[in-house]
């Protein structure tokens, strides 16, 4: 596997972890009363996998000189 498809790989396995961190958050924040210290983990960890998703998405697209 090329750097470039282990690159790829691994941003599509974030993206997914990224998205199912929404429904995770719905879930948590519907129930009453919520658990406030495991919301804010779970906020933590999206904005993580948000950061490094953004990393990963340079890497993969060449610097374009304008």
């Amino acid at each position: 596997m090329t750097e470039q498809n282990a690159l790829r790989h691994r941003l599509q396995t974030l993206q997914i972890e990224h998205r199912d961190l929404d429904s995770v958050i719905a879930r948590v924040s519907e129930q009453v009363p919520f658990d406030q210290v495991q919301l804010q983990r779970l906020k933590k960890r999206k904005l993580m996998l948000k950061d490094e998703i953004t990393r990963l998405e340079s890497r993969l697209l060449p610097d374009i000189i304008a």
